[in-house]
């Protein structure tokens, strides 16, 4: 920006309004080693992407990219596919663990438990009411093709609950195995 902070943005001159997403790009650039920008950029993908676009994203070389992408995919934070081109995204793993530690943060093992409960309860509802086991069965006996009737809106309800049940057993699993310390041979706190 100018070297006058009083003056508004509107009356700088086109060289003084660099772009502040630049700005920001050249700040992290600055503050981040290589891998922590194909890390970061991993991270933030919702779609697979190639080796090439992850270095432009992460403004590294592409080797330097593939050797970071190959590092993140033997730890198990990525995973790849693809024929002509591999393209990559964070794996499941990663994004599991990611969620459980988030909620782990937040909540005891024991409410965790709780609310699974109610989760189970929710979907064993639903697998009464419609007579079905699973959301693709109910999506198939109801012929749902979208969300934006009231059997779509059940149905999203019911792969959301579905996946934070999955999520919070996992974080059980996690917060059991942080609080007996077996896999570290360490006891600890949670």
């Amino acid at each position: 920006m100018g070297e006058d902070t009083d003056t508004p943005f509107s009356e700088l001159s086109s060289d003084e309004k660099r772009d502040v997403n630049d700005v920001v790009v050249d700040e992290w650039v600055a503050e981040t080693t290589p891998f922590e920008r194909v890390h970061d950029v991993i991270l933030t993908l919702h779609d697979p992407a190639s080796v090439a676009e992850i270095a432009d994203e992460a403004r590294v070389e592409k080797d330097t990219a593939q050797t970071h992408v190959r590092a993140l995919e033997r730890t198990g934070h990525v995973t790849s596919r693809g024929d002509e081109e591999t393209r990559y995204h964070r794996s499941e793993i990663s994004i599991i663990t990611e969620h459980a530690a988030s909620v782990l943060e937040e909540h005891t093992v024991t409410e965790i438990q709780d609310g699974i409960a109610e989760l189970e309860a929710e979907i064993a509802s639903w697998q009464l009411e419609y007579s079905v086991d699973s959301p693709e069965e109910f999506a198939r006996e109801f012929d749902v093709n979208g969300f934006d009737t009231e059997h779509g809106d059940v149905l999203r309800k019911w792969r959301t609950t579905r996946r934070y049940l999955v999520l919070g057993r996992a974080a059980v699993g996690i917060g059991r195995a942080c609080q007996t310390g077996h896999v570290t041979e360490h006891e600890t706190d949670m």
